[in-house]
């Protein structure tokens, strides 16, 4: 059994997606046979103190203030003293578009003691999601020192399809699905003369929400007394102002106030309920505007594991062919409704045989792509997720 250490330069959030994302590759890696140390940053809400931790146990204390935020950047000798003596072979990396000659130094001496490293870059390209004065400086130092720390890596884990990203040779998997925690929506999916769409996620403007709510009030417009009745749940909060400017005042404008609901964050059965209801899903609909073309994410997944089909504009190449998807135009044009409708009343899958059909992207699966790309054998778990 090999000893990995995955490794995160942020803490871990009740209900947070992201958080949410990394234990369930660190239970696939584990569902792979491998013994893993969670390994993470982050800053005591009690104390101020700032900490890496190590399954709950404090590595090192590096203090509090600004002495604490510094030391965060440019101390990575505990970390590397905790690797040594636990005989770590191999460390996971999850990017946080941090790189710097203090990280280069980390990992060259990682490569020097024999460990494997790979670097997760959840999103790529990236630089264009720094718009702000303030992103743009924190992006600096990273556009200077991320080739050269690329080329210390064994290789770059990416959701995209580039076979290489500054330099370094890429393992390409996809978002994977931890089916334990994502329950398949219990009423069946019918045909009637209601229709609910639900878009789940921290609202920034590449999901492009703004384009299906323009096309509901195109839709109203011309709406007729028996017509199918359509209603939007937006679900999860608005990431800043721009957003909220985008969609808010289309939502007045338009009174659209009765098919449109807005019902924040929701977590747990509140959550369970909502997709219970759902006819559709409404992944990412303007990922043109942040220059991506491809790119799979993890709401998708979590749509088709649910049991629910769904629309999106990227290109996701494991859902390209799949009859319970409907692409929308990569452009701003609105989503056009009546569209949408003849979709689902097409469909023939039902709930189970979506959600059976990304089977394979169990994060158990993507993980295994990882090991095998680097060479590293492990025992396989035999009671592992199928």
């Amino acid at each position: 059994m090999k000893s990995v250490l995955f490794l995160s330069f942020s803490g871990y959030y009740e209900h947070n997606g992201i958080s949410k994302k990394k234990l369930a590759q660190i239970k696939g890696l584990e569902e792979c046979g491998c013994d893993v140390t969670n390994c993470y940053y982050m800053v005591d809400s009690d104390t101020g103190h700032r900490l890496w931790m190590a399954d709950g146990s404090i590595v090192i204390d590096l203090g509090t203030g600004l002495g604490g935020k510094v030391r965060k950047r440019i101390d990575y000798n505990p970390i590397l003293t905790y690797i040594k003596r636990e005989r770590i072979s191999f460390v996971y990396m999850r990017s946080e578009h941090n790189a710097s000659p203090f990280l280069i130094s980390f990992v060259r001496r990682l490569r020097n003691n024999g460990v494997k490293i790979v670097m997760e870059i959840p999103t790529y390209p990236y630089d264009q999601e720094y718009d702000t004065f303030k992103g743009k400086c924190l992006l600096f130092a990273d556009k200077i020192c991320r080739k050269s720390l690329a080329k210390q890596l064994n290789a770059i884990v990416t959701f995209s399809n580039e076979p290489a990203i500054f330099g370094q040779r890429t393992i390409r998997i996809s978002n994977g699905i931890d089916f334990d925690s994502i329950r398949l929506k219990q009423q069946a999916n019918g045909k009637s003369n209601e229709m609910h769409l639900i878009a789940v996620a921290e609202i920034h403007y590449w999901h492009g929400w703004d384009r299906i709510v323009v096309g509901l009030a195109d839709y109203y417009k011309s709406y007729k007394h028996n017509a199918c009745k359509v209603c939007l749940h937006i679900v999860g909060e608005f990431s800043g102002e721009r957003e909220r400017n985008e969609i808010m005042p289309l939502i007045v404008e338009n009174q659209l106030n009765n098919y449109v609901t807005l019902h924040g964050k929701l977590f747990g059965k509140e959550l369970d309920e909502i997709f219970d209801r759902a006819d559709v899903g409404v992944g990412s609909l303007a990922r043109h505007r942040s220059n991506i073309t491809r790119i799979k994410t993890l709401k998708n997944r979590e749509y088709a594991a649910r049991g629910i089909p769904f629309i999106y504009s990227e290109i996701d190449d494991d859902f390209e062919e799949m009859p319970y998807i409907m692409k929308i135009p990569a452009d701003e044009s609105p989503v056009d409704i009546h569209q949408v409708i003849n979709f689902y009343n097409r469909i023939t899958m039902n709930k189970e045989e979506i959600r059976n059909s990304v089977r394979h992207l169990s994060w158990k699966n993507q993980m295994k792509k990882v090991l095998d790309s680097i060479d590293i054998a492990v025992y396989e778990n035999k009671n592992s997720l199928r």
